[in-house]
């Protein structure tokens, strides 16, 4: 199934952020081996060459080591992994924030509409 990727920013950019999301979310474990170039540009839908490029950004940014003759791999370095999740996680709660307030909300309206929809998701889960 081909991955979910818009026209409206680079198609490279789109795969870097795909496969970091599934290194952060466990798709992938710290030591994995990714799936060749090929494989992965055909599940994505997408030209080996822009592939290829997202994968030598990931390179570039240590997230991912290539091995001669044996692929590319996924770091085993945790706190990098964990610190690229806390940077992602942050940046998501700063945009959500940024639009609370565009909306009008206060700091405190925010924590309150958060903790009354955490408390009705768990009341219908039970």
């Amino acid at each position: 199934m081909a991955w979910n990727l818009s026209s409206e920013r680079p198609i490279y950019a789109q795969i870097i952020e795909k496969i970091q999301q599934d290194i952060i979310s466990g798709n992938y474990a710290p030591g994995d081996r990714l799936p060749s170039v090929r494989d992965l540009a055909s599940e994505a839908a997408v030209n080996p060459n822009t592939m290829q490029k997202a994968l030598t950004e990931l390179e570039r940014t240590g997230l991912v080591f290539a091995q001669r003759t044996s692929g590319r791999y996924i770091t085993e370095d945790i706190i990098m992994i964990q610190k690229m999740k806390e940077e992602i996680a942050s940046a998501h709660i700063k945009e959500f924030l940024d639009k609370m307030a565009q909306l009008g909300f206060k700091k405190q309206e925010i924590i309150d509409l958060i903790t009354q929809l955490e408390k009705s998701d768990k009341e219908e889960k039970e």
